[in-house]
């Protein structure tokens, strides 16, 4: 490993056996450093190690991956979740990431992606495997100009005009000024004041805070 941290992952899956072959996929390329079969064990375990990333399985004894993720992102939203499954149905992918995670793969994914997975979800990526990724945009997209189901959900986003959300969005990604101004086709003043009047609005005093908060609410 060339100067590359080591992962702190963490396992959560009812199934021991699986749990060893991920840890034998993914070797000594990150540092394991707990694992969980069921829900309280997780959410106590992740909150006493803090680790960089949680493989998580959607379907777990005592209230599935959701409750794990509600359990721990509230007072720990450092710690990233990724959702590592046998299940591809619409309605757990989208019930995960509602809950707060950064990706979801299925089981079938290569101990070399889901290496490559686990370090994009450390640094802040979204990470799908490609059929899923359209329920995620059907389920978030915003086609219409509409609010989205979270937006209509969360009164501090409503202070927020399309377009500041949209800066919003691109800056919390990581895009610089010139990057957003670029996408959306205006100047980066123009940028600088949606940032300011975002940061105004929700009461915020860096891009970092902004990003946080974008994150926070799954708008990422």
């Amino acid at each position: 490993m060339s100067g590359q941290a080591r992962p702190r992952v963490f396992l959560v899956d009812d199934h021991a056996m699986f749990r060893a072959g991920v840890r034998a996929e993914l070797g000594d390329a990150v540092d394991v450093v707990g694992e969980a079969d069921e829900v309280g064990a997780a959410v106590e375990l992740i909150s006493e190690r803090l680790p960089g990333v949680v493989l998580l399985d959607v379907h777990l004894p005592g209230g599935g991956g959701q409750a794990v993720l509600h359990g721990v992102r509230p007072r720990h939203p450092e710690v990233h979740f990724l959702a590592l499954s046998v299940s591809d149905a619409p309605e757990d992918v989208i019930a995960v990431i509602r809950a707060g995670a950064r990706g979801y793969v299925t089981k079938t994914i290569s101990g070399d992606e889901l290496l490559q997975a686990i370090r994009r979800v450390e640094a802040g990526d979204a990470v799908f495997s490609p059929r899923l990724a359209g329920f995620v945009l059907d389920a978030f997209a915003d086609s219409a100009g509409e609010a989205t189901p979270i937006t209509g959900l969360d009164p501090e986003l409503d202070l927020l005009s399309p377009r500041e959300r949209e800066v919003l969005r691109l800056i919390a990604r990581g895009y610089t000024y010139k990057e957003v101004a670029r996408e959306l086709v205006i100047s980066v003043k123009t940028v600088e004041s949606h940032v300011s009047s975002v940061l105004r609005k929700l009461q915020l005093s860096t891009r970092h805070e902004l990003a946080r908060w974008a994150t926070d609410r799954r708008l990422v």
